[in-house]
């Protein structure tokens, strides 16, 4: 039999990613010969163990992370430095430790500190998701066809940051490797600004008079549904995104304003031909999104 690629897993944090993580080693034994987990929650643990996700689990992270090979981190991001703190000396020489969170850069500063000599450290974001958490929100295909970017920092150990890189393509993920802060940047247009605009909208809704919100939510097109979709993500989460991520996203909220305000006048003056070829550029980055197989 094929010796796993590691030997002991602990999962630390058992919501929607961390679930799914524990779905792809039920489903793929030869990823991880033992899993554990641990989450604050007793009730997220009993459900850990009725649904098989793992050998073992409980509130204890540091009792969890002992002897593993493999840490996985997937936890609110502004829970991080806390956690590295407690795990950090019950890390064995050798031992990988990675984490999910969607913003890099704070994570690297917070955790690294806490890190001994012999851990390798490869920070990671799956860019995958749903609206929906906890350990029954978990499927092992939700990392299919996605892409998972990697941000080791400076000096990580190149074998440690190819088996992480090789555990995400196993779970069906194509991996990228990206230096901490390019990948803020990014993740600040493509995911951070869309969930803000996407709370902003819901919230303007909400303040609404009540016979007029009443008829946006019967008669919600699919714009509104799918914005109401995003803005039902975990609240706590995207606390922690946009205050861990918050110069990239400052910078990013600045060049929108100043692109809806020349909209805001090309609607005011009727300027059709800026609205349509406004229209007519943005759709192309669609079509390309579906090409990507990104939709």
């Amino acid at each position: 039999m094929t010796a796993p690629l590691f030997p002991r897993v602990a999962i630390i944090g058992l919501g929607l990613i961390g679930s799914s993580l524990a779905r792809c080693f039920q489903a793929d034994p030869t990823l991880a010969g033992t899993v554990v987990a641990a989450d604050r929650s007793d009730a997220v643990c009993a459900r850990v163990l009725d649904l098989g996700l793992a050998a073992e689990a409980g509130t204890d992270a540091a009792a969890a992370v002992t002897g593993a090979d493999l840490v996985i981190l997937a936890v609110p991001i502004g829970a991080c430095a806390a956690l590295a703190a407690e795990i950090g000396p019950r890390l064995k020489p050798g031992a990988i430790l990675t984490d999910v969170g969607s913003v890099k850069e704070s994570v690297v500063r917070d955790m690294l500190p806490h890190l001994a000599a012999g851990v390798h450290f490869v920070p990671g974001h799956p860019i995958a998701g749903t609206e929906h958490s906890g350990p029954d929100a978990g499927f092992a295909s939700l990392f299919q066809g996605r892409w998972c970017i990697l941000t080791p920092p400076a000096g990580t150990d190149p074998d440690a940051v190819e088996r992480v890189a090789t555990l995400w393509r196993r779970c069906g993920s194509m991996v990228e490797v990206m230096e901490p802060g390019h990948h803020d940047r990014v993740l600040a247009i493509t995911s951070h600004l869309p969930h803000l605009i996407a709370y902003t909208i819901v919230g303007t809704a909400t303040d609404l008079e009540e016979h007029l919100q009443s008829a946006v939510i019967r008669f919600s097109a699919s714009g509104f549904r799918d914005f109401t979709r995003i803005a039902a993500s975990d609240p706590v989460m995207w606390r922690d995104i946009f205050l861990n991520n918050r110069e990239a996203v400052l910078e990013i909220i600045q060049r929108f304003t100043e692109d809806l305000t020349a909209l805001q006048r090309a609607i005011r003056w009727g300027e059709g031909e800026t609205l349509e070829a406004l229209f007519t550029r943005t759709r192309a980055i669609r079509r390309g999104i579906i090409d990507a197989k990104q939709a």
